[in-house]
């Protein structure tokens, strides 16, 4: 089962760079520093905000930073996936069944 299609994604991240002659510096070690620094960009816009506040960001003009922060993310993710050949389908696959394992679901009752 496919959970996640990222490939065109990847595809058209590749094609972006490549016009623009950044193959080079699409290392894994760049990448990964790099989506360090979006994702570091998207806490910041929940710094010091209450959890009120940070589950209502989505309803103010912050909205469009947000969207711009997951966008970021979201292509340096593709971008890394492309350097190190991974399969992020399998990888999820994988990841959710050991925690499944790790973290198995409570029969009956509530929390």
């Amino acid at each position: 089962m496919t959970l996640i299609d990222i490939k065109t994604l990847q595809q058209a991240a590749a094609a972006f760079g490549e016009a623009r002659g950044w193959g080079k510096y699409h290392s894994p070690k760049n990448l990964a520093m790099a989506l360090s620094v979006e994702v570091a960009e998207l806490v910041e816009i929940f710094q010091w905000k209450t959890e009120e506040e940070a589950r209502g960001i989505m309803s103010t003009d912050e909205r469009a930073h947000v969207e711009q922060e997951l966008a970021d993310i979201t292509i340096y993710l593709a971008q890394l996936l492309t350097a190190l050949d991974v399969d992020l389908n399998a990888a999820v696959k994988a990841k959710m069944e050991m925690n499944a394992v790790k973290y198995p679901a409570k029969t009956g009752g509530t929390d």
